[in-house]
């Protein structure tokens, strides 16, 4: 790695690396069909299935590596914002709950939107740009006041009170063994239970691996740069925003993993989708209004700005370092997803019956 950052310069090392992941991700989970909406539409219907066996191996594949990395003393996660930053348990659960409601109504949540999007999926692209506009808006426009005020209704301030294994009183020790055999439950569920392929299971775990490696890229690159680097995984509403308004805004693009990331999962998951052959162009139909994609993607770019992260930024890669607001930002996502999930299919019920 130092030798990439004397050759390339800190920023383009570090873009360089965003993209790598970015690569990993997004051909990963265009193989795997990594997408949280569809696991909690297999809980909420009880057909528990091969969806939510993809998102579980993702997710535990992902915590068994990172917190392993932290019991063996090779990751310190202490300056990432998850814990270095004040968090806001009414932003975790208020924007959880509308990211989770607005991913069902778009069919997909902000990664999967843009592994989708890569694969021809026009519905994706448009969804996927009202999401990172409306994001933006809650950031640093219009919105922002709002977001403000519903963050600060309920804070909890940096350090050991956003460490769930420190609120648990467990030893690193303690959660990376935890976390291990979450993982071999997980994955032996998805051989017996779920019947997964070999190929399917190695998808799977690969987008997990990416996201680890997302923490460890950036710790490692944060201990040689001159310059700080934020110590991070993958997230797609951030750098998003970031990529977008730095390609409308600036004559050149300002780099960073997030930027470099964006374009990477893009590339990897089109690289996958025209290797099966699977690419093809998909428009609004009579059965998928714009309307209601419209209104998901503005719900999940609020709420993902809000609760700090989206399916992957709070879910997987918060979740992974037990960041304590991620937790309950992805529990309120799970619950809000399912709660719209059957609302929305209740009148089809009726009609039928």
């Amino acid at each position: 790695m130092i030798w990439l950052f004397d050759t390339l310069g800190e920023a383009a090392a570090i873009a360089l690396l965003g993209l790598f992941v970015g690569l990993l991700f997004g051909a990963a989970a265009q193989r795997s069909a990594f997408c949280l909406r569809a696991a909690t539409i297999e809980v909420a219907t009880l057909s528990l299935g091969p969806r939510l066996a993809t998102w579980l191996i993702v997710f535990t594949t992902a915590l068994a590596l990172v917190q392993g990395g932290l019991a063996l003393g090779w990751l310190d996660l202490s300056e990432a914002r998850q814990f270095s930053q004040p968090g806001s348990i009414s932003g975790a659960v208020i924007g959880g709950a509308m990211f989770g409601s607005g991913m069902i109504l778009a069919r997909g949540c902000a990664s999967r939107l843009l592994v989708l999007s890569a694969t021809g999926n026009l519905r994706a692209l448009v969804t996927g740009l009202v999401l990172t506009l409306v994001a933006q808006a809650s950031l640093t426009g219009i919105l922002g006041p709002a977001r403000l005020w519903l963050f600060s209704l309920w804070t909890v301030p940096p350090g050991p009170a956003r460490d769930l294994g420190a609120l648990a009183g467990l030893a690193p020790i303690a959660t990376a063994a935890l976390s291990l055999a979450a993982f071999g439950a997980a994955l032996a569920w998805a051989v017996l239970a779920a019947r997964k392929s070999p190929g399917q299971i190695l998808a799977s775990a690969l987008v997990g691996v990416a996201v680890a490696a997302g923490w460890y890229v950036t710790y490692h690159a944060s201990q040689i740069a001159f310059e700080p680097v934020s110590v991070s995984s993958i997230s797609f509403t951030g750098p998003a925003t970031d990529t977008l308004m730095g390609l409308v805004g600036n004559p050149s693009l300002p780099l960073s993993f997030g930027v470099g990331l964006v374009p990477g999962v893009f590339l990897g998951a089109l690289a996958a989708s025209l290797a099966a052959r699977t690419f093809a162009l998909q428009r609004f139909q009579p059965d998928t209004p714009m309307e209601r994609y419209l209104i998901g993607g503005a719900l999940m770019g609020f709420g993902a700005m809000l609760a700090g992260g989206c399916a992957v930024g709070a879910g997987v890669s918060g979740g992974s370092a037990l960041s304590a607001t991620a937790w309950l930002a992805l529990t309120a996502m799970w619950l809000s997803a399912m709660v719209t999930y059957r609302l929305l299919a209740r009148p089809r019920t009726i009609a039928a019956a």
